[in-house]
């Protein structure tokens, strides 16, 4: 099979361009003994195979990262029959400086200056043929997002992989970027400069410090309430799906054991269907439209905005990136911390990623929010107000994050903030449909996947303690109780905080465990009228306060078993990921006790 291997800067179309080429028949995997992932995929061009070996994305092969030096390190090894460099049509000149390091490395070179109809849209043109004879390999262009030029990709591909390789100059570093500034003032033109002036106006509005935050704000506060309103529907079809699943599976356990029957259907079943049914409908509509966004060319423009406020907590603004990843889940938003150069910077960002909610946490926070300050109204006003109460959640959580990044700084991961590269790439019209199909594949149902493989058996766990007794009373209620007198002076019950240890698996199952404890059910509690659960809550003792200090609790608290065992795999330390546990659950504790002991003194409570 013929080995190509896709190089280029970050946001130059390489992943739209792969996609278009491969389609399905992809996979990722990390490289040996790194933890850079990279995506292989095959397809045919007449009746011979290709494999494409998708780099990670870099704007240099001069090695200051891992994702530098494995793009680097595969292309001089020679594994890869020929060489695509990948190029932005809007923005030839910083591209070339990868290109001419490229051609000092192997003579199996081709060129593909890719997005021509974003250039085109801007004025821009780009003379191909000269371009390819002032490089002295091939150039082909493509616009990847209007599936555009790949036929004629594909014929120059086998052409490089077939004829022998040209001649290497060597490295002459003190060229680069002189030779790239005047080979792109040679074959660029530029014809409508109006439209770049607007770019640059809509660029000033989002990254000024008077609108840019406030923007932000509304942005995210607008898909909050997409992915709120969203998913209470799809939510109750999957509820009353796995109802009816549930009592066939009822009828096919009747002549099972009790026990054996209670561990699978109201454990294990009934413990998984509720994380699916709770999970996925958010995470279906969250991760798409967060998707969009990212291909939109928006949240460079945040992490612009925000890189100033990290600075000062002497961290990496690329931590506002890994920060709106733990939004979909805190998993995620460790993995994405590899954008990250420096491994202090790193560790700083992969200990504070679980500060800012994430799906997980979104029913708990939306039921108490819709209970005790909505007050169960609906419209369109109240569905606002409750919006606005989460987005303020959220802001709660970013300035954890920054808080606690600026006492890591100052303590054990002591340092200066490094600099770093940003780039704030031309808005583009979205791919919708590789958006759902990325967004659902790699990150939704990758999620899902590891969430339930950890809410199965701790569905089984936790009806043996909800219905094993010992001393006149189950597991379950024994733990409760002993917890009851610890957990009030934060203005919680032994139920509550008890619910959150069963949690650990999966945060949607922190309000269930509740019920189930509350009503000493034995099986997990399914609610579908929120007025009734705030009876049932309030005749349990629960008060404004009990909210309150409920919410901060599942704002701050230990990391699920999905993020921690992922915070163990990117650190590889036992004590990293202890921090990483400890961390939020002091500051949880420490401001529940904090509102607890103000509104005693004040009489509020």
């Amino acid at each position: 099979m013929n080995r190509v291997a896709l190089a280029g800067n970050p946001n130059v179309g390489k992943s739209t361009l792969f996609n278009s080429l491969t389609g399905m028949r992809q996979h990722t995997g990390n490289w040996a003994g790194k933890t850079v992932s990279t995506a292989r995929g095959q397809y045919t061009f007449e009746a011979e195979e290709y494999q494409l070996i998708d780099l990670p994305g870099t704007y240099s092969l001069v090695a200051r990262s891992q994702e530098e030096a494995v793009a680097r390190d595969y292309i001089e090894s020679g594994q890869a029959d020929g060489v695509v460099v990948v190029c932005d049509a809007t923005c030839l000149e910083r591209n070339l400086i990868l290109v001419l390091q490229v051609l000092e490395l192997t003579g199996k070179v081709l060129v593909c200056v890719n997005l021509l109809d974003e250039a085109e849209r801007l004025g821009i043109r780009v003379d191909l043929p000269a371009l390819s004879q002032r490089l002295g390999v091939p150039v082909v262009g493509t616009a990847a997002g209007r599936q555009e030029g790949l036929e004629g990709l594909k014929a120059a591909i086998a052409k490089l992989v077939r004829e022998p390789a040209a001649a290497v100059p060597g490295r002459t570093p003190c060229e680069r970027v002189s030779l790239a500034e005047r080979y792109a003032a040679q074959v660029v033109r530029s014809e409508k400069e109006g439209r770049l002036r607007r770019q640059q106006r809509l660029d000033r509005l989002l990254t000024s410090k008077a609108t840019g935050i406030p923007l932000m704000l509304l942005l995210l506060g607008l898909v909050v309430w997409l992915t709120v309103a969203g998913a209470n529907i799809p939510s109750a079809l999957l509820t009353a799906l796995f109802a009816r699943v549930g009592e066939v599976l009822k009828g096919w356990l009747a002549s099972a054991p009790a026990w054996l029957a209670g561990v699978l259907l109201d454990g294990v079943y009934r413990v998984t269907a509720w994380v699916v049914a709770v999970m996925l409908p958010p995470m279906a509509i969250f991760f798409p439209l967060f998707t969009l966004l990212e291909d939109l060319g928006y949240l460079p423009r945040v992490a612009f905005v925000m890189d100033h406020a990290f600075q000062k907590c002497r961290a990496c603004g690329k931590q506002c990136l890994t920060m709106c990843m733990s939004l979909g889940c805190n998993a995620c938003g460790v993995t994405g911390c590899r954008i990250i150069d420096s491994p202090r910077e790193r560790l700083i960002a992969i200990l504070t990623s679980s500060l800012v909610p994430c799906n997980g946490k979104f029913p708990t926070l939306i039921a108490l929010i819709t209970i005790f300050f909505v007050g169960g109204r609906g419209g369109l006003l109240a569905s606002a107000e409750g919006a606005a109460l989460l987005l303020g959640t959220l802001v709660l959580g970013v300035a954890g994050t920054l808080a606690c990044s600026r006492l890591l700084s100052a303590t054990v991961l002591k340092g200066m903030p490094s600099s770093f590269a940003l780039e704030l790439p031309p808005f583009r019209r979205p791919q919708v449909r590789e958006v759902v199909v990325r967004s659902v594949l790699d990150r939704t149902l990758f999620v899902l996947g590891r969430a339930v493989s950890v809410a199965a058996p701790a569905g089984a766990a936790i009806w043996v303690m909800a219905n094993v007794t010992a001393g006149g009373g189950t597991l379950l209620a024994h733990c409760t109780g002993f917890l009851d007198s610890f957990a009030r002076l934060f203005g919680l019950d032994g139920v509550i905080l008890m619910a959150f240890l069963l949690g650990w698996p999966a945060n949607e199952i922190v309000l269930p465990v509740m019920l189930m404890a509350y009503l000493s059910t034995g099986s997990l509690v399914e609610f579908d009228d929120l007025a009734a659960l705030g009876q049932l809550l309030t005749q349990q003792g629960w008060t404004w306060l009990t909210a309150v200090c409920t919410m901060l609790f599942s704002l701050f608290h230990w990391p699920c078993s999905t993020t921690c065992l992922t915070i163990y795999k990117e650190t590889g330390s036992v004590k990293w990921t202890a921090l990483a546990i400890a961390l939020p659950t002091v500051l949880g504790l420490g401001l529940c006790f904090a509102v607890t002991m103000a509104a005693r003194l004040l009489g509020l409570a």
